[in-house]
């Protein structure tokens, strides 16, 4: 990757789930904050070369990217309506209770068949989170697809 695009250098997550997260869950959104600070592209529109800090947290129904340089200085808060991302956080959710299930049963055929869709709802998500942010950040799919799990992380019950 090129040093002078932008990208994040640390995640934070802002705020506590709004219930308790299931191991799986956990492991879901450690194993995103790992490959997020390995490899992505993100950054303001306005600042290609950002190295920055991504403050990622829920309020009031939003989904908040508090961007931050180096320094941890605030430089853009970008806020999304959490609406367009209900449907597929609940489905999410559902996938993992059900892959859960599946592991606890030991029924290889069916963790099979649960994780394809949830390489597909990764896969919508990432869509939708490109969509929404067009205009204000670049984000490549495979980081989106992380942060897409991160959100799910954060709210957890819709």
């Amino acid at each position: 990757m090129d040093e002078t695009t932008g990208r994040l250098t640390r995640i934070v997550l802002e705020g506590e789930p709004l219930h308790r997260i299931s191991p799986t869950q956990a492991a879901d959104r450690a194993q995103a904050v790992m490959d997020l600070q390995a490899e992505n592209q993100f950054f303001p529109t306005s600042r290609q070369d950002l190295q920055s800090i991504l403050h990622l947290s829920l309020h009031e129904g939003r989904l908040v990217f508090d961007i931050r340089d180096a320094e941890d200085t605030p430089v853009i808060a970008v806020m999304l309506a959490l609406g367009p991302f209900k449907m597929l956080i609940k489905d999410y959710q559902m996938l993992l209770e059900s892959y859960a299930g599946a592991v606890a049963e030991g029924r290889e055929a069916k963790i099979q068949a649960i994780d394809m869709g949830r390489r597909g709802l990764h896969n919508e998500g990432a869509e939708l989170m490109i969509a929404r942010l067009e205009g204000k950040v670049v984000i490549d799919f495979a980081t989106a697809r992380r942060l897409f799990t991160l959100v799910c992380a954060l709210h957890q019950k819709l």
